[in-house]
C-alpha cells in the first residue's frame, strides 16, 4: 500500500502523471462516499483559469493497512460539503486538507474534522479545491481562488446553514495549512474576478487553525513537493513572495492557533515556530500545541487512542469560544 508521508515525500521528484498512474493501481476498491448528500459547487460556471480540456475526477482509496482513506485528484468542479451537527450553535469552520497540492486527504482532515467537531456544535464546511498542477491558468492562485469563494458563498449563505457569518474560521492541514495560511493573510488578494453577488462578501476568516502546515515556500526547510506543485519550476519573486505567509502576518491577520509535531519528519516544526515568532512581533493573538511524537499526517482522528496529539480538536474547540468572545 501506499503511505501518505512516502508519497508527498516523493512529491517533488516525481511527475504528477506518472504519480496519478501509480496511485490509482494501488486503489483499494472499497470507497468512502463523496461528496455527501449536502454539498454545493463553488463556481456557476466553468472555474477561472479552466483551459479546453479539464481534468478528470480520480478517487481513490490510499495509506498503510489498517488505516486506509479516500483521496481526491482530478477535481474540475470544486465542491463545499456541509456537516451539520446535532446540537448546533452559530459557530463554523471552513476545513481545508492537504496532500502536497498533489491530492486532497479529505477523509482524514475533511470528513473526520467534521466527526470531532460537530459534537462541539461546530458546523464543519471540507473544502475539495483543485490542484494547481492539473492544468489551469494562473497556476499559483487556484486554491486561493477556490478557498476565498468557498468563504464568500459560505457567508452568503449563513441564514441557510444556521450559523453566524461573523463567526466562520478556518483549519488546514499540510499543504491545507499553506492555503489556510495564504487566505488568513491574503483574503483580499485579487485572484479572481467576481462572478455574482457572493463575492461582495469577505473571505477574512474569524479565527484560524493551522496544523501541520506548510507556512513558507521560501525557506530552505519548506516541503518541496507542495512548493513545485503550486508554484511550478519558475515562480516570479512577487507570486513567491505573496505565498510566503508568515512575512505577510501583521497587525490586522486573524487569530491563530498553532498544532505541530516536534518529530515531523516531512514538515519542519519550525514552519510552525516561524509563524509563532511573526504573530508575535505583529501582536498577534496566537496559540500554539507542539507534541513530543506525532509525526505527520495525524489529523483528526488518525493519532492512537490515548496520545495527547488526539486532544487537539478539544482544545481548538475552546480556543474558538475563548477567541470569539474576545
Amino acid at each position: 500500500m501506499i503511505d501518505r508521508r512516502s508519497l508527498i515525500g516523493a512529491m517533488a521528484t516525481v511527475p504528477l502523471a506518472a504519480r496519478v498512474s501509480a496511485q490509482a493501481a494501488a486503489s483499494a476498491p472499497a470507497m468512502t462516499p463523496w461528496p455527501p448528500a449536502e454539498h454545493f459547487s463553488l463556481w456557476p460556471g466553468r472555474p477561472p483559469g479552466a483551459r479546453a480540456s479539464l481534468p478528470k475526477p480520480n478517487p481513490s482509496m490510499n495509506g498503510p493497512a489498517g488505516r486506509q482513506e479516500l483521496w481526491l485528484r482530478g477535481t474540475a468542479d470544486p465542491i463545499v460539503a456541509v456537516f451539520r451537527p446535532e446540537r448546533p450553535d452559530d459557530r463554523a469552520v471552513l476545513t481545508i486538507p492537504g496532500g502536497g497540492y498533489g491530492f486532497v486527504s479529505i477523509q482524514n482532515e475533511g470528513i473526520d474534522v467534521a466527526r470531532t467537531l460537530n459534537p462541539h456544535g461546530i458546523t464543519v464546511f471540507a473544502l475539495s479545491y483543485r490542484l494547481p498542477s492539473e492544468g489551469w491558468d494562473d497556476q499559483a492562485n487556484v486554491p486561493l481562488q477556490d478557498a476565498q469563494r468557498a468563504m464568500r458563498l459560505i457567508r452568503a449563505n449563513a441564514g441557510r446553514y444556521g450559523i453566524d457569518a461573523a463567526n466562520l474560521g478556518i483549519v488546514g492541514f499540510s499543504a491545507g495549512g499553506h492555503l489556510a495560511a495564504s487566505l488568513t493573510v491574503g483574503y483580499d488578494d485579487k485572484v479572481y474576478k467576481p462572478v455574482d453577488a457572493a463575492d461582495r462578501q469577505s473571505a477574512r476568516p474569524r479565527f484560524s487553525g493551522l496544523v501541520y502546515p506548510v507556512a513558507s515556500l521560501s525557506t530552505p526547510n519548506t516541503h518541496p513537493g507542495s512548493r513545485d506543485n503550486l508554484l511550478g519550476p519558475n515562480p516570479d519573486p512577487a507570486t513567491k513572495a505573496r505565498y510566503d505567509t508568515p512575512r505577510r502576518i501583521n497587525a490586522s491577520t486573524p487569530p491563530l492557533f498553532l498544532v505541530h509535531a516536534v518529530n515531523d519528519g516531512l514538515v519542519p516544526l519550525d514552519q510552525s515556530i516561524d509563524v509563532l515568532t511573526q504573530a508575535r512581533a505583529a501582536k498577534v493573538p496566537v496559540e500554539a500545541h507542539f507534541f513530543e511524537k506525532g509525526g505527520h499526517g495525524f489529523g483528526a482522528m488518525s493519532a492512537p487512542e490515548g496520545s495527547p496529539n488526539r486532544l487537539w480538536p478539544d482544545l481548538f474547540d475552546r480556543w474558538i469560544a475563548q477567541t470569539l468572545k474576545s
